[in-house]
C-alpha cells in the first residue's frame, strides 16, 4: 500500500472515532444545554475533520463541513441556542459525512445526498446576513475556510511552534500551518535554523525547523490554538498574548503562557480496537494559551486486531504445552525438572493474564451508541425517554463485546415500544412524563452483569400466559412460577403485541437475544413488577479465549467445569441414589438440590463408584450438581471451538487438550440443564 493510501486509511479509521465522539458529545449537549466546554469540543471534533478530510483529498467533506462549523461558532458565542432541530441536524449531517465516507469511498457522492436540505437547514439555524449556500472545498482561499469568531478588538500574540521531528512522513506539512496563521491577521514569521544538521547528517523526511511568529489578529485564542489542532499531541506549541505595546518579534511577554494539564485534554473515543497505555488525546477543549506534549511520554499503539487474535492462539498453544510439560515433571518426580516447571507455570499464568488483559475494552464503547438509539427511536414513537448509563468503565473482552450490541438493540427498543408509555398515559398514570431506561455494567467475580432497566408498565403477566397457552406452549392449567412464565418471551416467534409495528411485534428479537447470550456462554434473568418496570440482567464470562476451569472424570472420560460457576462439592454415597423415590436430589445443610448424571447424559460405561462427587454450580440464581467419579482439580482451559458439525450440540460449549494428547468437552450447565428436561418431557 503507497504512503498516501495508508495515510487516507489512517484518515478513515480516526473519522469513524471522530463521528463516534460527535454523536455522544450533541447527545449529552441536548440533555446539559449550558455546557459550553462540550459545544467547544464538538466545533473542534468538526474542525478536526474538515482539516483532515482536505488534506488526505476528501474535499467535499471538508466543504460541506464547513457549514456545521459556521453553525457551531455562533453556538459556542452564544449566537444561536441549542434546539431539538440544532440537535437533530447535527445528527444528520453526521450521518451524512458517514455516507460521504464509506458510501463511495468518499471522494464521490452519487447516491443519498442530502447535503442540499441539510445546508438549507444548518443555514436556517443562523441569524440573518450570516447564512451562505455557496459550500466550501479544499481549493477555497484560506481566509473563507478560516472559522469564523466573535468580533473582539485586535491583539498581539507569540507563537512558538517546534513541530516534532516525524510530522512529514504523518503527512502533514508545517509550511500549511504557517499560512493559516497568515490567514487569521497580519504576522511577522522568523525561521529557527538552530537544530538543523550539518548537510551530509540531513534526512529529507526529518523537520529540523521550528518557527516564532508575531501575529495581530482579533480572532482570539481559541481560533490561534485551532490552527495547531492536528498537530499539538506530539509538537511543542506555545500562544501568549503579548501587552499591547509590544508587538515586535523577540521582545519578552509579561504575559507567561499557560500550558494544558492532560486532564483538559478530553481521551478520544475508543476505536474497533486499539492497545492503550498513555491515550491519544483528542482535540484540546480547555481554556488554557498553550500546548505542550512530548511524543516521548504517548504510550498508545494501534494494533489491528488479527495480530492480537493470534497472539491469544500462540497463547493457547503455550499453555497446552506448559500443561502437558508439568504432567511429565509431576511423573518423573525429578527435582531438577520440578522447579523450573513451576516457575514456567507462574510465567505463562502472568503473560496469559497481560494478553488478555490487552484484549479487555471498556463496555462504554459499545454503551454510548444506543444514546443515538433511544433518541431517534424515542422520537418516532413520540415518547420522551431518557437513557442513563453506569458502569461503562467496566471491562469486557473485545470478543464478547463485538456480539453484544445486536442482543442490547433488541432488549433496549422492546424497552422503548413495550415497556414505557407515551408522556401523557405516564403522567395519568402518576409517574414522570419522562421515561427512564438504566443501562448498566458491573463485574461480579469472573463475569460482568449487564442490566437493562425501565420504569415503564412491567411485563402482564396474564397476557404472556394467554398467549402461551394459545400458541400450546402450555396447558391451560400449569402452574409456573414467575421466572418459568417470563422466560416465555424468549421463545420463537413470541409476542403479547396486539399489533405489527416498525420496531416490534413479529416474535422476532427476544430469541435471538437468548441465542446470542448463549452462545457467548452467559445468561439471561428477566423480572418484573406491574405498573413499575422490568429489570433484564445478563450475565457474561469475561473472555471467551482462556479460562479456569475444574477438571473431573467419570471413569477415563474428563470433562472441564467453569470454575466461575462452582460453589462446592460433596460426596454422593450409593444409598443416597435411591432415597428420594428415584428423583436425582440431594440434600445439602437442609436445600434440596437437583443433580445430573454426567455418566448418564453421555452414556459412558463402566462400573459406578461407592462414592462419587458432587460439584454443585450456580445456574441462573439456582443451584444444580453434576455427578462424576473423580474431582482432579483446577485446571487453565484454553477453549476451542467444536467445528461446524457440532455446533448443535448443547451440552458442550467448546473443548480442550490436555497434556496427555487428549480431549475434554468443556461443560455448558445451561445446556445441560435445557437438554435434561427436553429429554425428561420427551419420555
Amino acid at each position: 500500500m503507497s504512503n498516501s493510501n495508508q495515510f487516507a486509511a489512517t484518515f478513515l479509521q480516526e473519522a469513524g472515532e471522530q463521528l463516534a465522539l460527535i454523536e455522544e458529545i450533541i447527545l449529552d449537549v441536548e440533555q446539559n444545554p449550558q455546557d459550553d466546554e462540550s459545544i467547544n469540543r464538538l466545533f473542534r471534533v468538526f474542525h478536526t475533520i474538515k482539516g483532515s478530510g482536505a488534506m488526505f483529498g476528501f474535499d467535499q467533506v471538508a466543504g460541506f463541513t464547513h457549514h456545521i462549523e459556521n453553525v457551531l461558532d455562533k453556538v459556542r458565542n452564544h449566537l444561536v441556542p441549542i434546539s431539538k432541530e440544532l440537535v437533530n441536524v447535527i445528527l444528520a449531517s453526521k450521518d451524512q459525512i458517514s455516507r460521504m465516507l464509506w458510501g463511495s469511498d468518499g471522494r464521490d457522492v452519487a447516491q443519498e445526498d442530502f447535503r442540499p436540505q441539510l445546508i438549507a437547514r444548518l443555514n436556517a439555524l443562523l441569524p440573518q446576513g450570516n447564512a451562505s449556500s455557496q459550500p466550501v472545498t479544499a481549493t477555497a482561499a484560506p481566509e473563507q475556510a478560516a472559522p469564523t469568531a466573535a468580533s473582539a478588538a485586535p491583539a498581539a500574540y507569540r507563537i512558538l511552534f517546534s513541530p516534532e521531528p516525524g510530522i512529514l512522513a504523518r503527512g502533514l506539512d508545517p509550511a500549511s500551518l504557517i499560512a493559516d496563521l497568515r490567514a487569521l491577521g497580519p504576522c511577522v514569521i522568523v525561521a529557527k535554523t538552530d537544530a538543523v544538521p550539518p548537510l551530509d547528517q540531513l534526512k529529507p523526511d526529518q523537520c529540523a525547523l521550528s518557527w516564532e511568529v508575531t501575529l495581530t489578529s482579533d480572532c482570539g485564542m481559541d481560533a490561534i490554538r485551532d490552527v495547531f489542532i492536528f498537530v499539538q499531541d506530539d509538537s511543542k506549541i506555545v500562544v501568549e498574548a503579548l501587552p499591547p505595546h509590544e508587538d515586535s518579534v523577540g521582545t519578552s511577554s509579561a504575559v507567561a503562557p499557560v500550558k494544558a494539564s492532560p486532564d483538559q485534554i478530553p481521551a478520544a473515543s475508543t476505536p474497533s480496537f486499539s492497545v492503550v497505555k498513555g491515550g491519544k488525546a483528542s482535540p484540546a477543549s480547555g481554556k488554557s494559551s498553550a500546548v505542550h506534549k512530548n511524543s516521548s511520554t504517548d504510550g498508545s499503539v494501534r494494533v489491528p486486531s488479527e495480530r492480537l487474535d493470534r497472539l491469544v492462539n500462540l497463547l493457547g498453544e503455550l499453555v497446552i504445552n506448559q500443561s502437558r510439560l508439568a504432567q511429565v515433571a509431576s511423573r518423573l518426580d525429578t527435582p531438577e525438572l520440578s522447579a523450573p516447571t513451576e516457575d514456567l507455570e507462574r510465567l505463562v499464568s502472568e503473560f496469559r493474564d497481560i494478553v488478555l488483559g490487552i484484549r479487555m475494552m471498556p463496555i462504554g464503547t459499545t454503551f454510548s451508541r444506543f444514546k443515538r438509539l433511544v433518541h431517534d427511536l424515542s422520537d418516532e414513537l413520540g415518547k420522551e425517554i431518557d437513557l442513563i448509563t453506569e458502569g461503562a468503565e467496566t471491562e469486557l473482552d473485545k470478543t464478547v463485546i463485538d456480539q453484544l450490541g445486536d442482543p442490547l438493540v433488541h432488549l433496549i427498543r422492546n424497552s422503548i415500544d413495550h415497556g414505557i408509555s407515551k408522556p401523557e398515559e405516564r403522567i395519568e398514570k402518576g409517574k414522570p412524563r419522562h421515561g427512564t431506561i438504566r443501562l448498566s455494567a458491573s463485574h461480579e467475580g469472573a463475569h460482568v452483569a449487564i442490566r437493562i432497566e425501565d420504569d415503564g408498565k412491567g411485563i402482564d403477566k396474564e397476557a404472556v400466559r394467554a398467549k402461551a397457552i394459545e400458541k400450546k406452549l402450555i396447558s391451560p392449567d400449569a402452574v409456573l412460577s414467575d421466572r418459568e412464565l417470563f422466560n416465555l418471551i424468549f421463545l420463537p416467534g413470541f409476542s403479547t403485541a396486539k399489533a405489527v409495528t416498525s420496531v416490534s411485534g413479529r416474535g422476532v428479537g427476544m430469541d435471538v437475544v437468548k441465542r446470542q447470550i448463549d452462545a457467548l456462554r452467559g445468561s439471561v434473568e428477566v423480572s418484573s413488577a406491574p405498573g413499575q418496570g422490568t429489570s433484564i440482567t445478563l450475565t457474561l464470562p469475561l473472555t471467551l479465549a482462556i479460562i479456569d476451569g475444574l477438571l473431573v472424570e467419570v471413569n477415563r472420560e474428563q470433562f472441564i467445569i467453569p470454575m466461575a460457576m462452582v460453589t462446592e462439592n460433596v460426596e454422593l454415597a450409593a444409598n443416597q441414589r435411591a432415597g428420594r423415590n428415584g428423583r436425582n436430589l440431594l440434600v445439602v445443610r437442609g436445600e434440596q438440590i437437583p443433580y445430573l448424571r454426567l455418566r448418564e447424559i453421555f452414556s459412558i460405561t463402566g462400573s459406578e463408584q461407592d462414592v462419587e462427587r458432587v460439584v454443585i454450580v450456580n445456574y441462573c440464581g439456582n443451584r444444580v450438581g453434576l455427578v462424576v467419579d473423580r474431582v482432579l482439580g483446577s485446571h487453565q482451559t484454553v477453549i476451542q471451538s467444536l467445528g461446524r458439525l457440532y455446533q448443535t450440540i448443547e451440552v458442550a460449549s467448546g473443548a480442550t487438550i490436555m497434556g496427555d494428547g487428549r480431549v475434554a468437552l468443556i461443560l455448558d450447565v445451561p445446556g445441560l440443564v435445557h437438554y435434561t428436561d427436553t429429554a425428561r418431557l420427551a419420555a
